[in-house]
């Protein structure tokens, strides 16, 4: 049975990743924080079989991803990649901070580009994890994170054009 200080150091330093990841699903931080406090509790009520799991941090993101979309679907709000921020706003404000932009279009990819570009891309997870978090083939992650870098190249490439031209 894992006890309290096992269970900082495998599972409570995870709250942190755990948060960003909740983030990129639900539109209020505080439900992101509150989703990670409830995460916590069942991993802490669960304690006695973590350690048979072979990664209890992707079995921690996939219950944070399950528990996320049951958020969305329960209260009936949008997912954050659904509240769109006017284009004309998005050129304005962001071609100068590449990192936002390129996250503001990683919430607007389809689902499952999203969460696997979202795991490799800026939570740097290696390919047979994320297919463990997302329950998909490793072929399939490598199909979806390579269509989700395309797409990002392509409308990375838009903004940067238009820029040009609207500077030029």
């Amino acid at each position: 049975m894992m006890n309290q200080e096992t269970f900082k150091q495998s599972v409570f330093v995870l709250k942190d990743k755990l948060y960003r990841f909740a983030n990129r699903f639900l539109e209020h931080q505080e439900d992101a924080y509150d989703l990670v406090q409830e995460v916590m509790l069942k991993l802490w009520e669960q304690r006695g079989q973590l350690e048979q799991l072979k990664s209890i941090e992707a079995f921690s993101m996939q219950m944070v991803r399950n528990m996320a979309y049951n958020k969305i679907d329960k209260m009936g709000r949008h997912a954050k990649y659904l509240n769109q921020l006017p284009a004309d706003y998005q050129q304005e404000q962001y071609p100068s901070m590449t990192k936002e932009l390129i996250l503001k279009m990683i919430d607007e990819l389809p689902e499952k580009q999203r969460l696997v570009m979202y795991l490799r891309d800026v939570e740097e997870y290696e390919i047979e994890d994320i297919a463990e978090v997302a329950g998909l083939e490793e072929n399939a992650v490598r199909v979806n994170l390579s269509r989700a870098r395309t797409t990002i190249r392509t409308n990375l490439t838009k903004v940067f054009d238009y820029e040009k031209r609207r500077i030029g």
